[in-house]
């Protein structure tokens, strides 16, 4: 059926997050993913929809806006300490410590362990908040739990409601090393206030390939049985980041790409925690977001969007972001390689006998292969789906398994660089969009509707800046099978893009 209005059956909150301030009295950020994370909800209740929006009442956020100046280290901003402190009890207290304290300003997502939710971004440090109210509940340190000095914003969640996520131990920790864990269901003791990451539990450790540069990762894939981790050569310098603040360079300067490296495979049973034996590797690339894994007859198929150098985070200083747009687009389009959507298939059982050269993939519907080496390492060679989409999602009761479409923000080089949301048919590459001129859409969420069978009977809620002043923002509700609206809900407010974010259906809320 075509609405007119929203649909009643969209019952439910999208919590949406992403840097939403960038100045302080006279000091400001040097990078857009250094802002004051700013929390978006959109409340969908009997056909109307309502807008609430705070800043992440966060320590780093209660200590800037009391000085009224930036005072605490960001991703691209460093803070060079007060010369009149004693320069050498810091400089003793972060060399012990390996690595510097993080900043609690979480902006990248919105995550869910047990029945709490988390704004979380990629350190030690995520902030417990109620869905309803945005308000802060708890600060939590990942490492009063598990050893772990950051952590993904991207978790996985099963059919069973149970968290994966991954995160990283460096040196404080003994031996460094990648970490999957596990935070169940039932985590959650509302009655007695108890943190849900006091039942985390440790799946599996990966020792670094190399123990003083350890791989970036953003995201990672599971399957019903598997953890997939992509050891990339974008690289964290762990000697620079400990040092960064007495070399006068932010921490963002400590990720290097190198393009001469390859990339390792890890696939990672989540029963028994133990990794596969076989060597999965492929070419250099680079790779932020995951779209989906599963398995399919003997392979593990996963999906994800790559680059050819680690330039990307480069654009998005606001230097560049307040050029012209030519000048912009110039400058970027050289530097910066495209979003490539890819597929690669990891086949499960391996004859050692298999002769040098020869393509292990048996699955009819992908081109992407598999060749054995003569050490019996396994080179991956991907299938290119689709290029220029970013920030992919897709109907999350699919994550894990074979599925066909995904959903995602057309990348193009602007100083705005998601004006599109588009959907890809990965079965007939069929690419359907939805623009509208001064419009930038965020990322795409697909709600299903409900009893829902085919993949894509629901839809997609992105929320819309305009740079057009005459025109308001707005929450736009697309029939995802055509992508043609369906609604859209003005908001008498100022919102800013943003980044990731959680759809909590009602009965979750409750």
């Amino acid at each position: 059926p075509i609405y007119r209005y929203v649909p009643e059956w969209l019952q439910g909150t999208l919590l949406r997050n992403g840097p939403g301030l960038f100045n302080l009295g006279a000091t400001e950020y040097n990078h857009w993913f250094d802002g004051m994370a700013l929390i978006h909800s959109f409340t969908f209740k009997d056909g109307e929809v309502y807008y609430r929006s705070k800043f992440l009442r966060s320590d780093t956020f209660k200590k800037n806006t009391q000085a009224n100046k930036i005072v605490v280290s960001e991703f691209g901003t460093m803070i060079y300490p007060d010369p009149c402190k004693n320069i050498f009890s810091k400089a003793f207290s972060y060399l012990l410590a390996a690595i510097p304290d993080f900043t609690d300003n979480n902006l990248i997502n919105i995550i869910r362990y047990g029945e709490d939710y988390y704004a979380s971004s990629e350190v030690n440090y995520i902030n417990q908040i109620d869905p309803m109210t945005l308000d802060v509940i708890v600060k939590m340190n990942y490492r009063n739990h598990i050893a772990l000095n950051m952590a993904t914003a991207h978790p996985h969640y099963d059919d069973e409601g149970n968290t994966y996520n991954m995160g990283t131990a460096l040196m404080r920790f003994g031996m460094p090393n990648y970490v999957i864990f596990k935070v169940p269901v039932n985590a959650s003791d509302k009655e007695h206030k108890k943190p849900a990451l006091r039942k985390v539990k440790q799946v599996c450790n990966i020792p670094f390939r190399s123990t003083l540069f350890p791989s970036y990762f953003h995201s990672f894939g599971m399957t019903e049985n598997y953890i997939i981790f992509v050891e990339q050569p974008f690289k964290l310098d762990i000697v620079r980041l400990a040092t960064a603040i007495f070399r006068s360079v932010n921490w963002a300067s400590c990720l290097k790409y190198d393009k001469e490296d390859i990339t390792l495979i890890h696939l990672v049973d989540k029963k028994t925690g133990k990794a596969v034996s076989t060597k999965f590797y492929t070419d250099a690339l680079v790779v932020f977001h995951h779209i989906n894994a599963y398995e399919d007859d003997g392979h593990v198929v996963f999906d994800m969007i790559t680059y050819k150098d680690g330039n990307l985070y480069e654009m998005f200083y606001l230097a560049n972001l307040r050029k012209e747009t030519q000048e912009f687009i110039e400058s970027n389009k050289v530097n910066i390689s495209p979003p490539i959507s890819q597929r690669f298939v990891l086949p499960l059982t391996v004859d050692k006998d298999t002769p040098n050269g020869t393509n292990l993939v048996r699955l009819k519907d992908t081109t992407a292969k598999v060749v054995m080496q003569r050490d019996g390492s396994l080179y991956c060679l991907p299938e290119t789906i689709f290029e220029g989409l970013e920030l992919p999602g897709m109907n999350y009761k699919f994550n894990g398994k074979k599925y066909r479409y995904f959903y995602g923000s057309r990348v193009e080089w602007t100083p705005h660089p998601n004006k599109v949301i588009g959907k890809v048919d990965i079965v007939t590459r069929k690419y359907t969009e939805w623009t509208e001129e001064d419009c930038y859409p965020s990322e795409p969420v697909f709600v299903a509707s409900p009893g829902a069978v085919e993949e894509d009977d629901g839809v997609i809620l992105t929320s819309v800046v305009s740079l057009n002043p005459k025109k308001s923002p707005f929450m736009l509700v697309l029939n995802a099978k055509t992508f043609e609206e369906i609604a859209r809900a003005s908001i008498d407010a100022s919102i800013h893009v943003d980044l990731h974010g959680h759809f909590i259906p009602t009965q979750s809320t409750n």
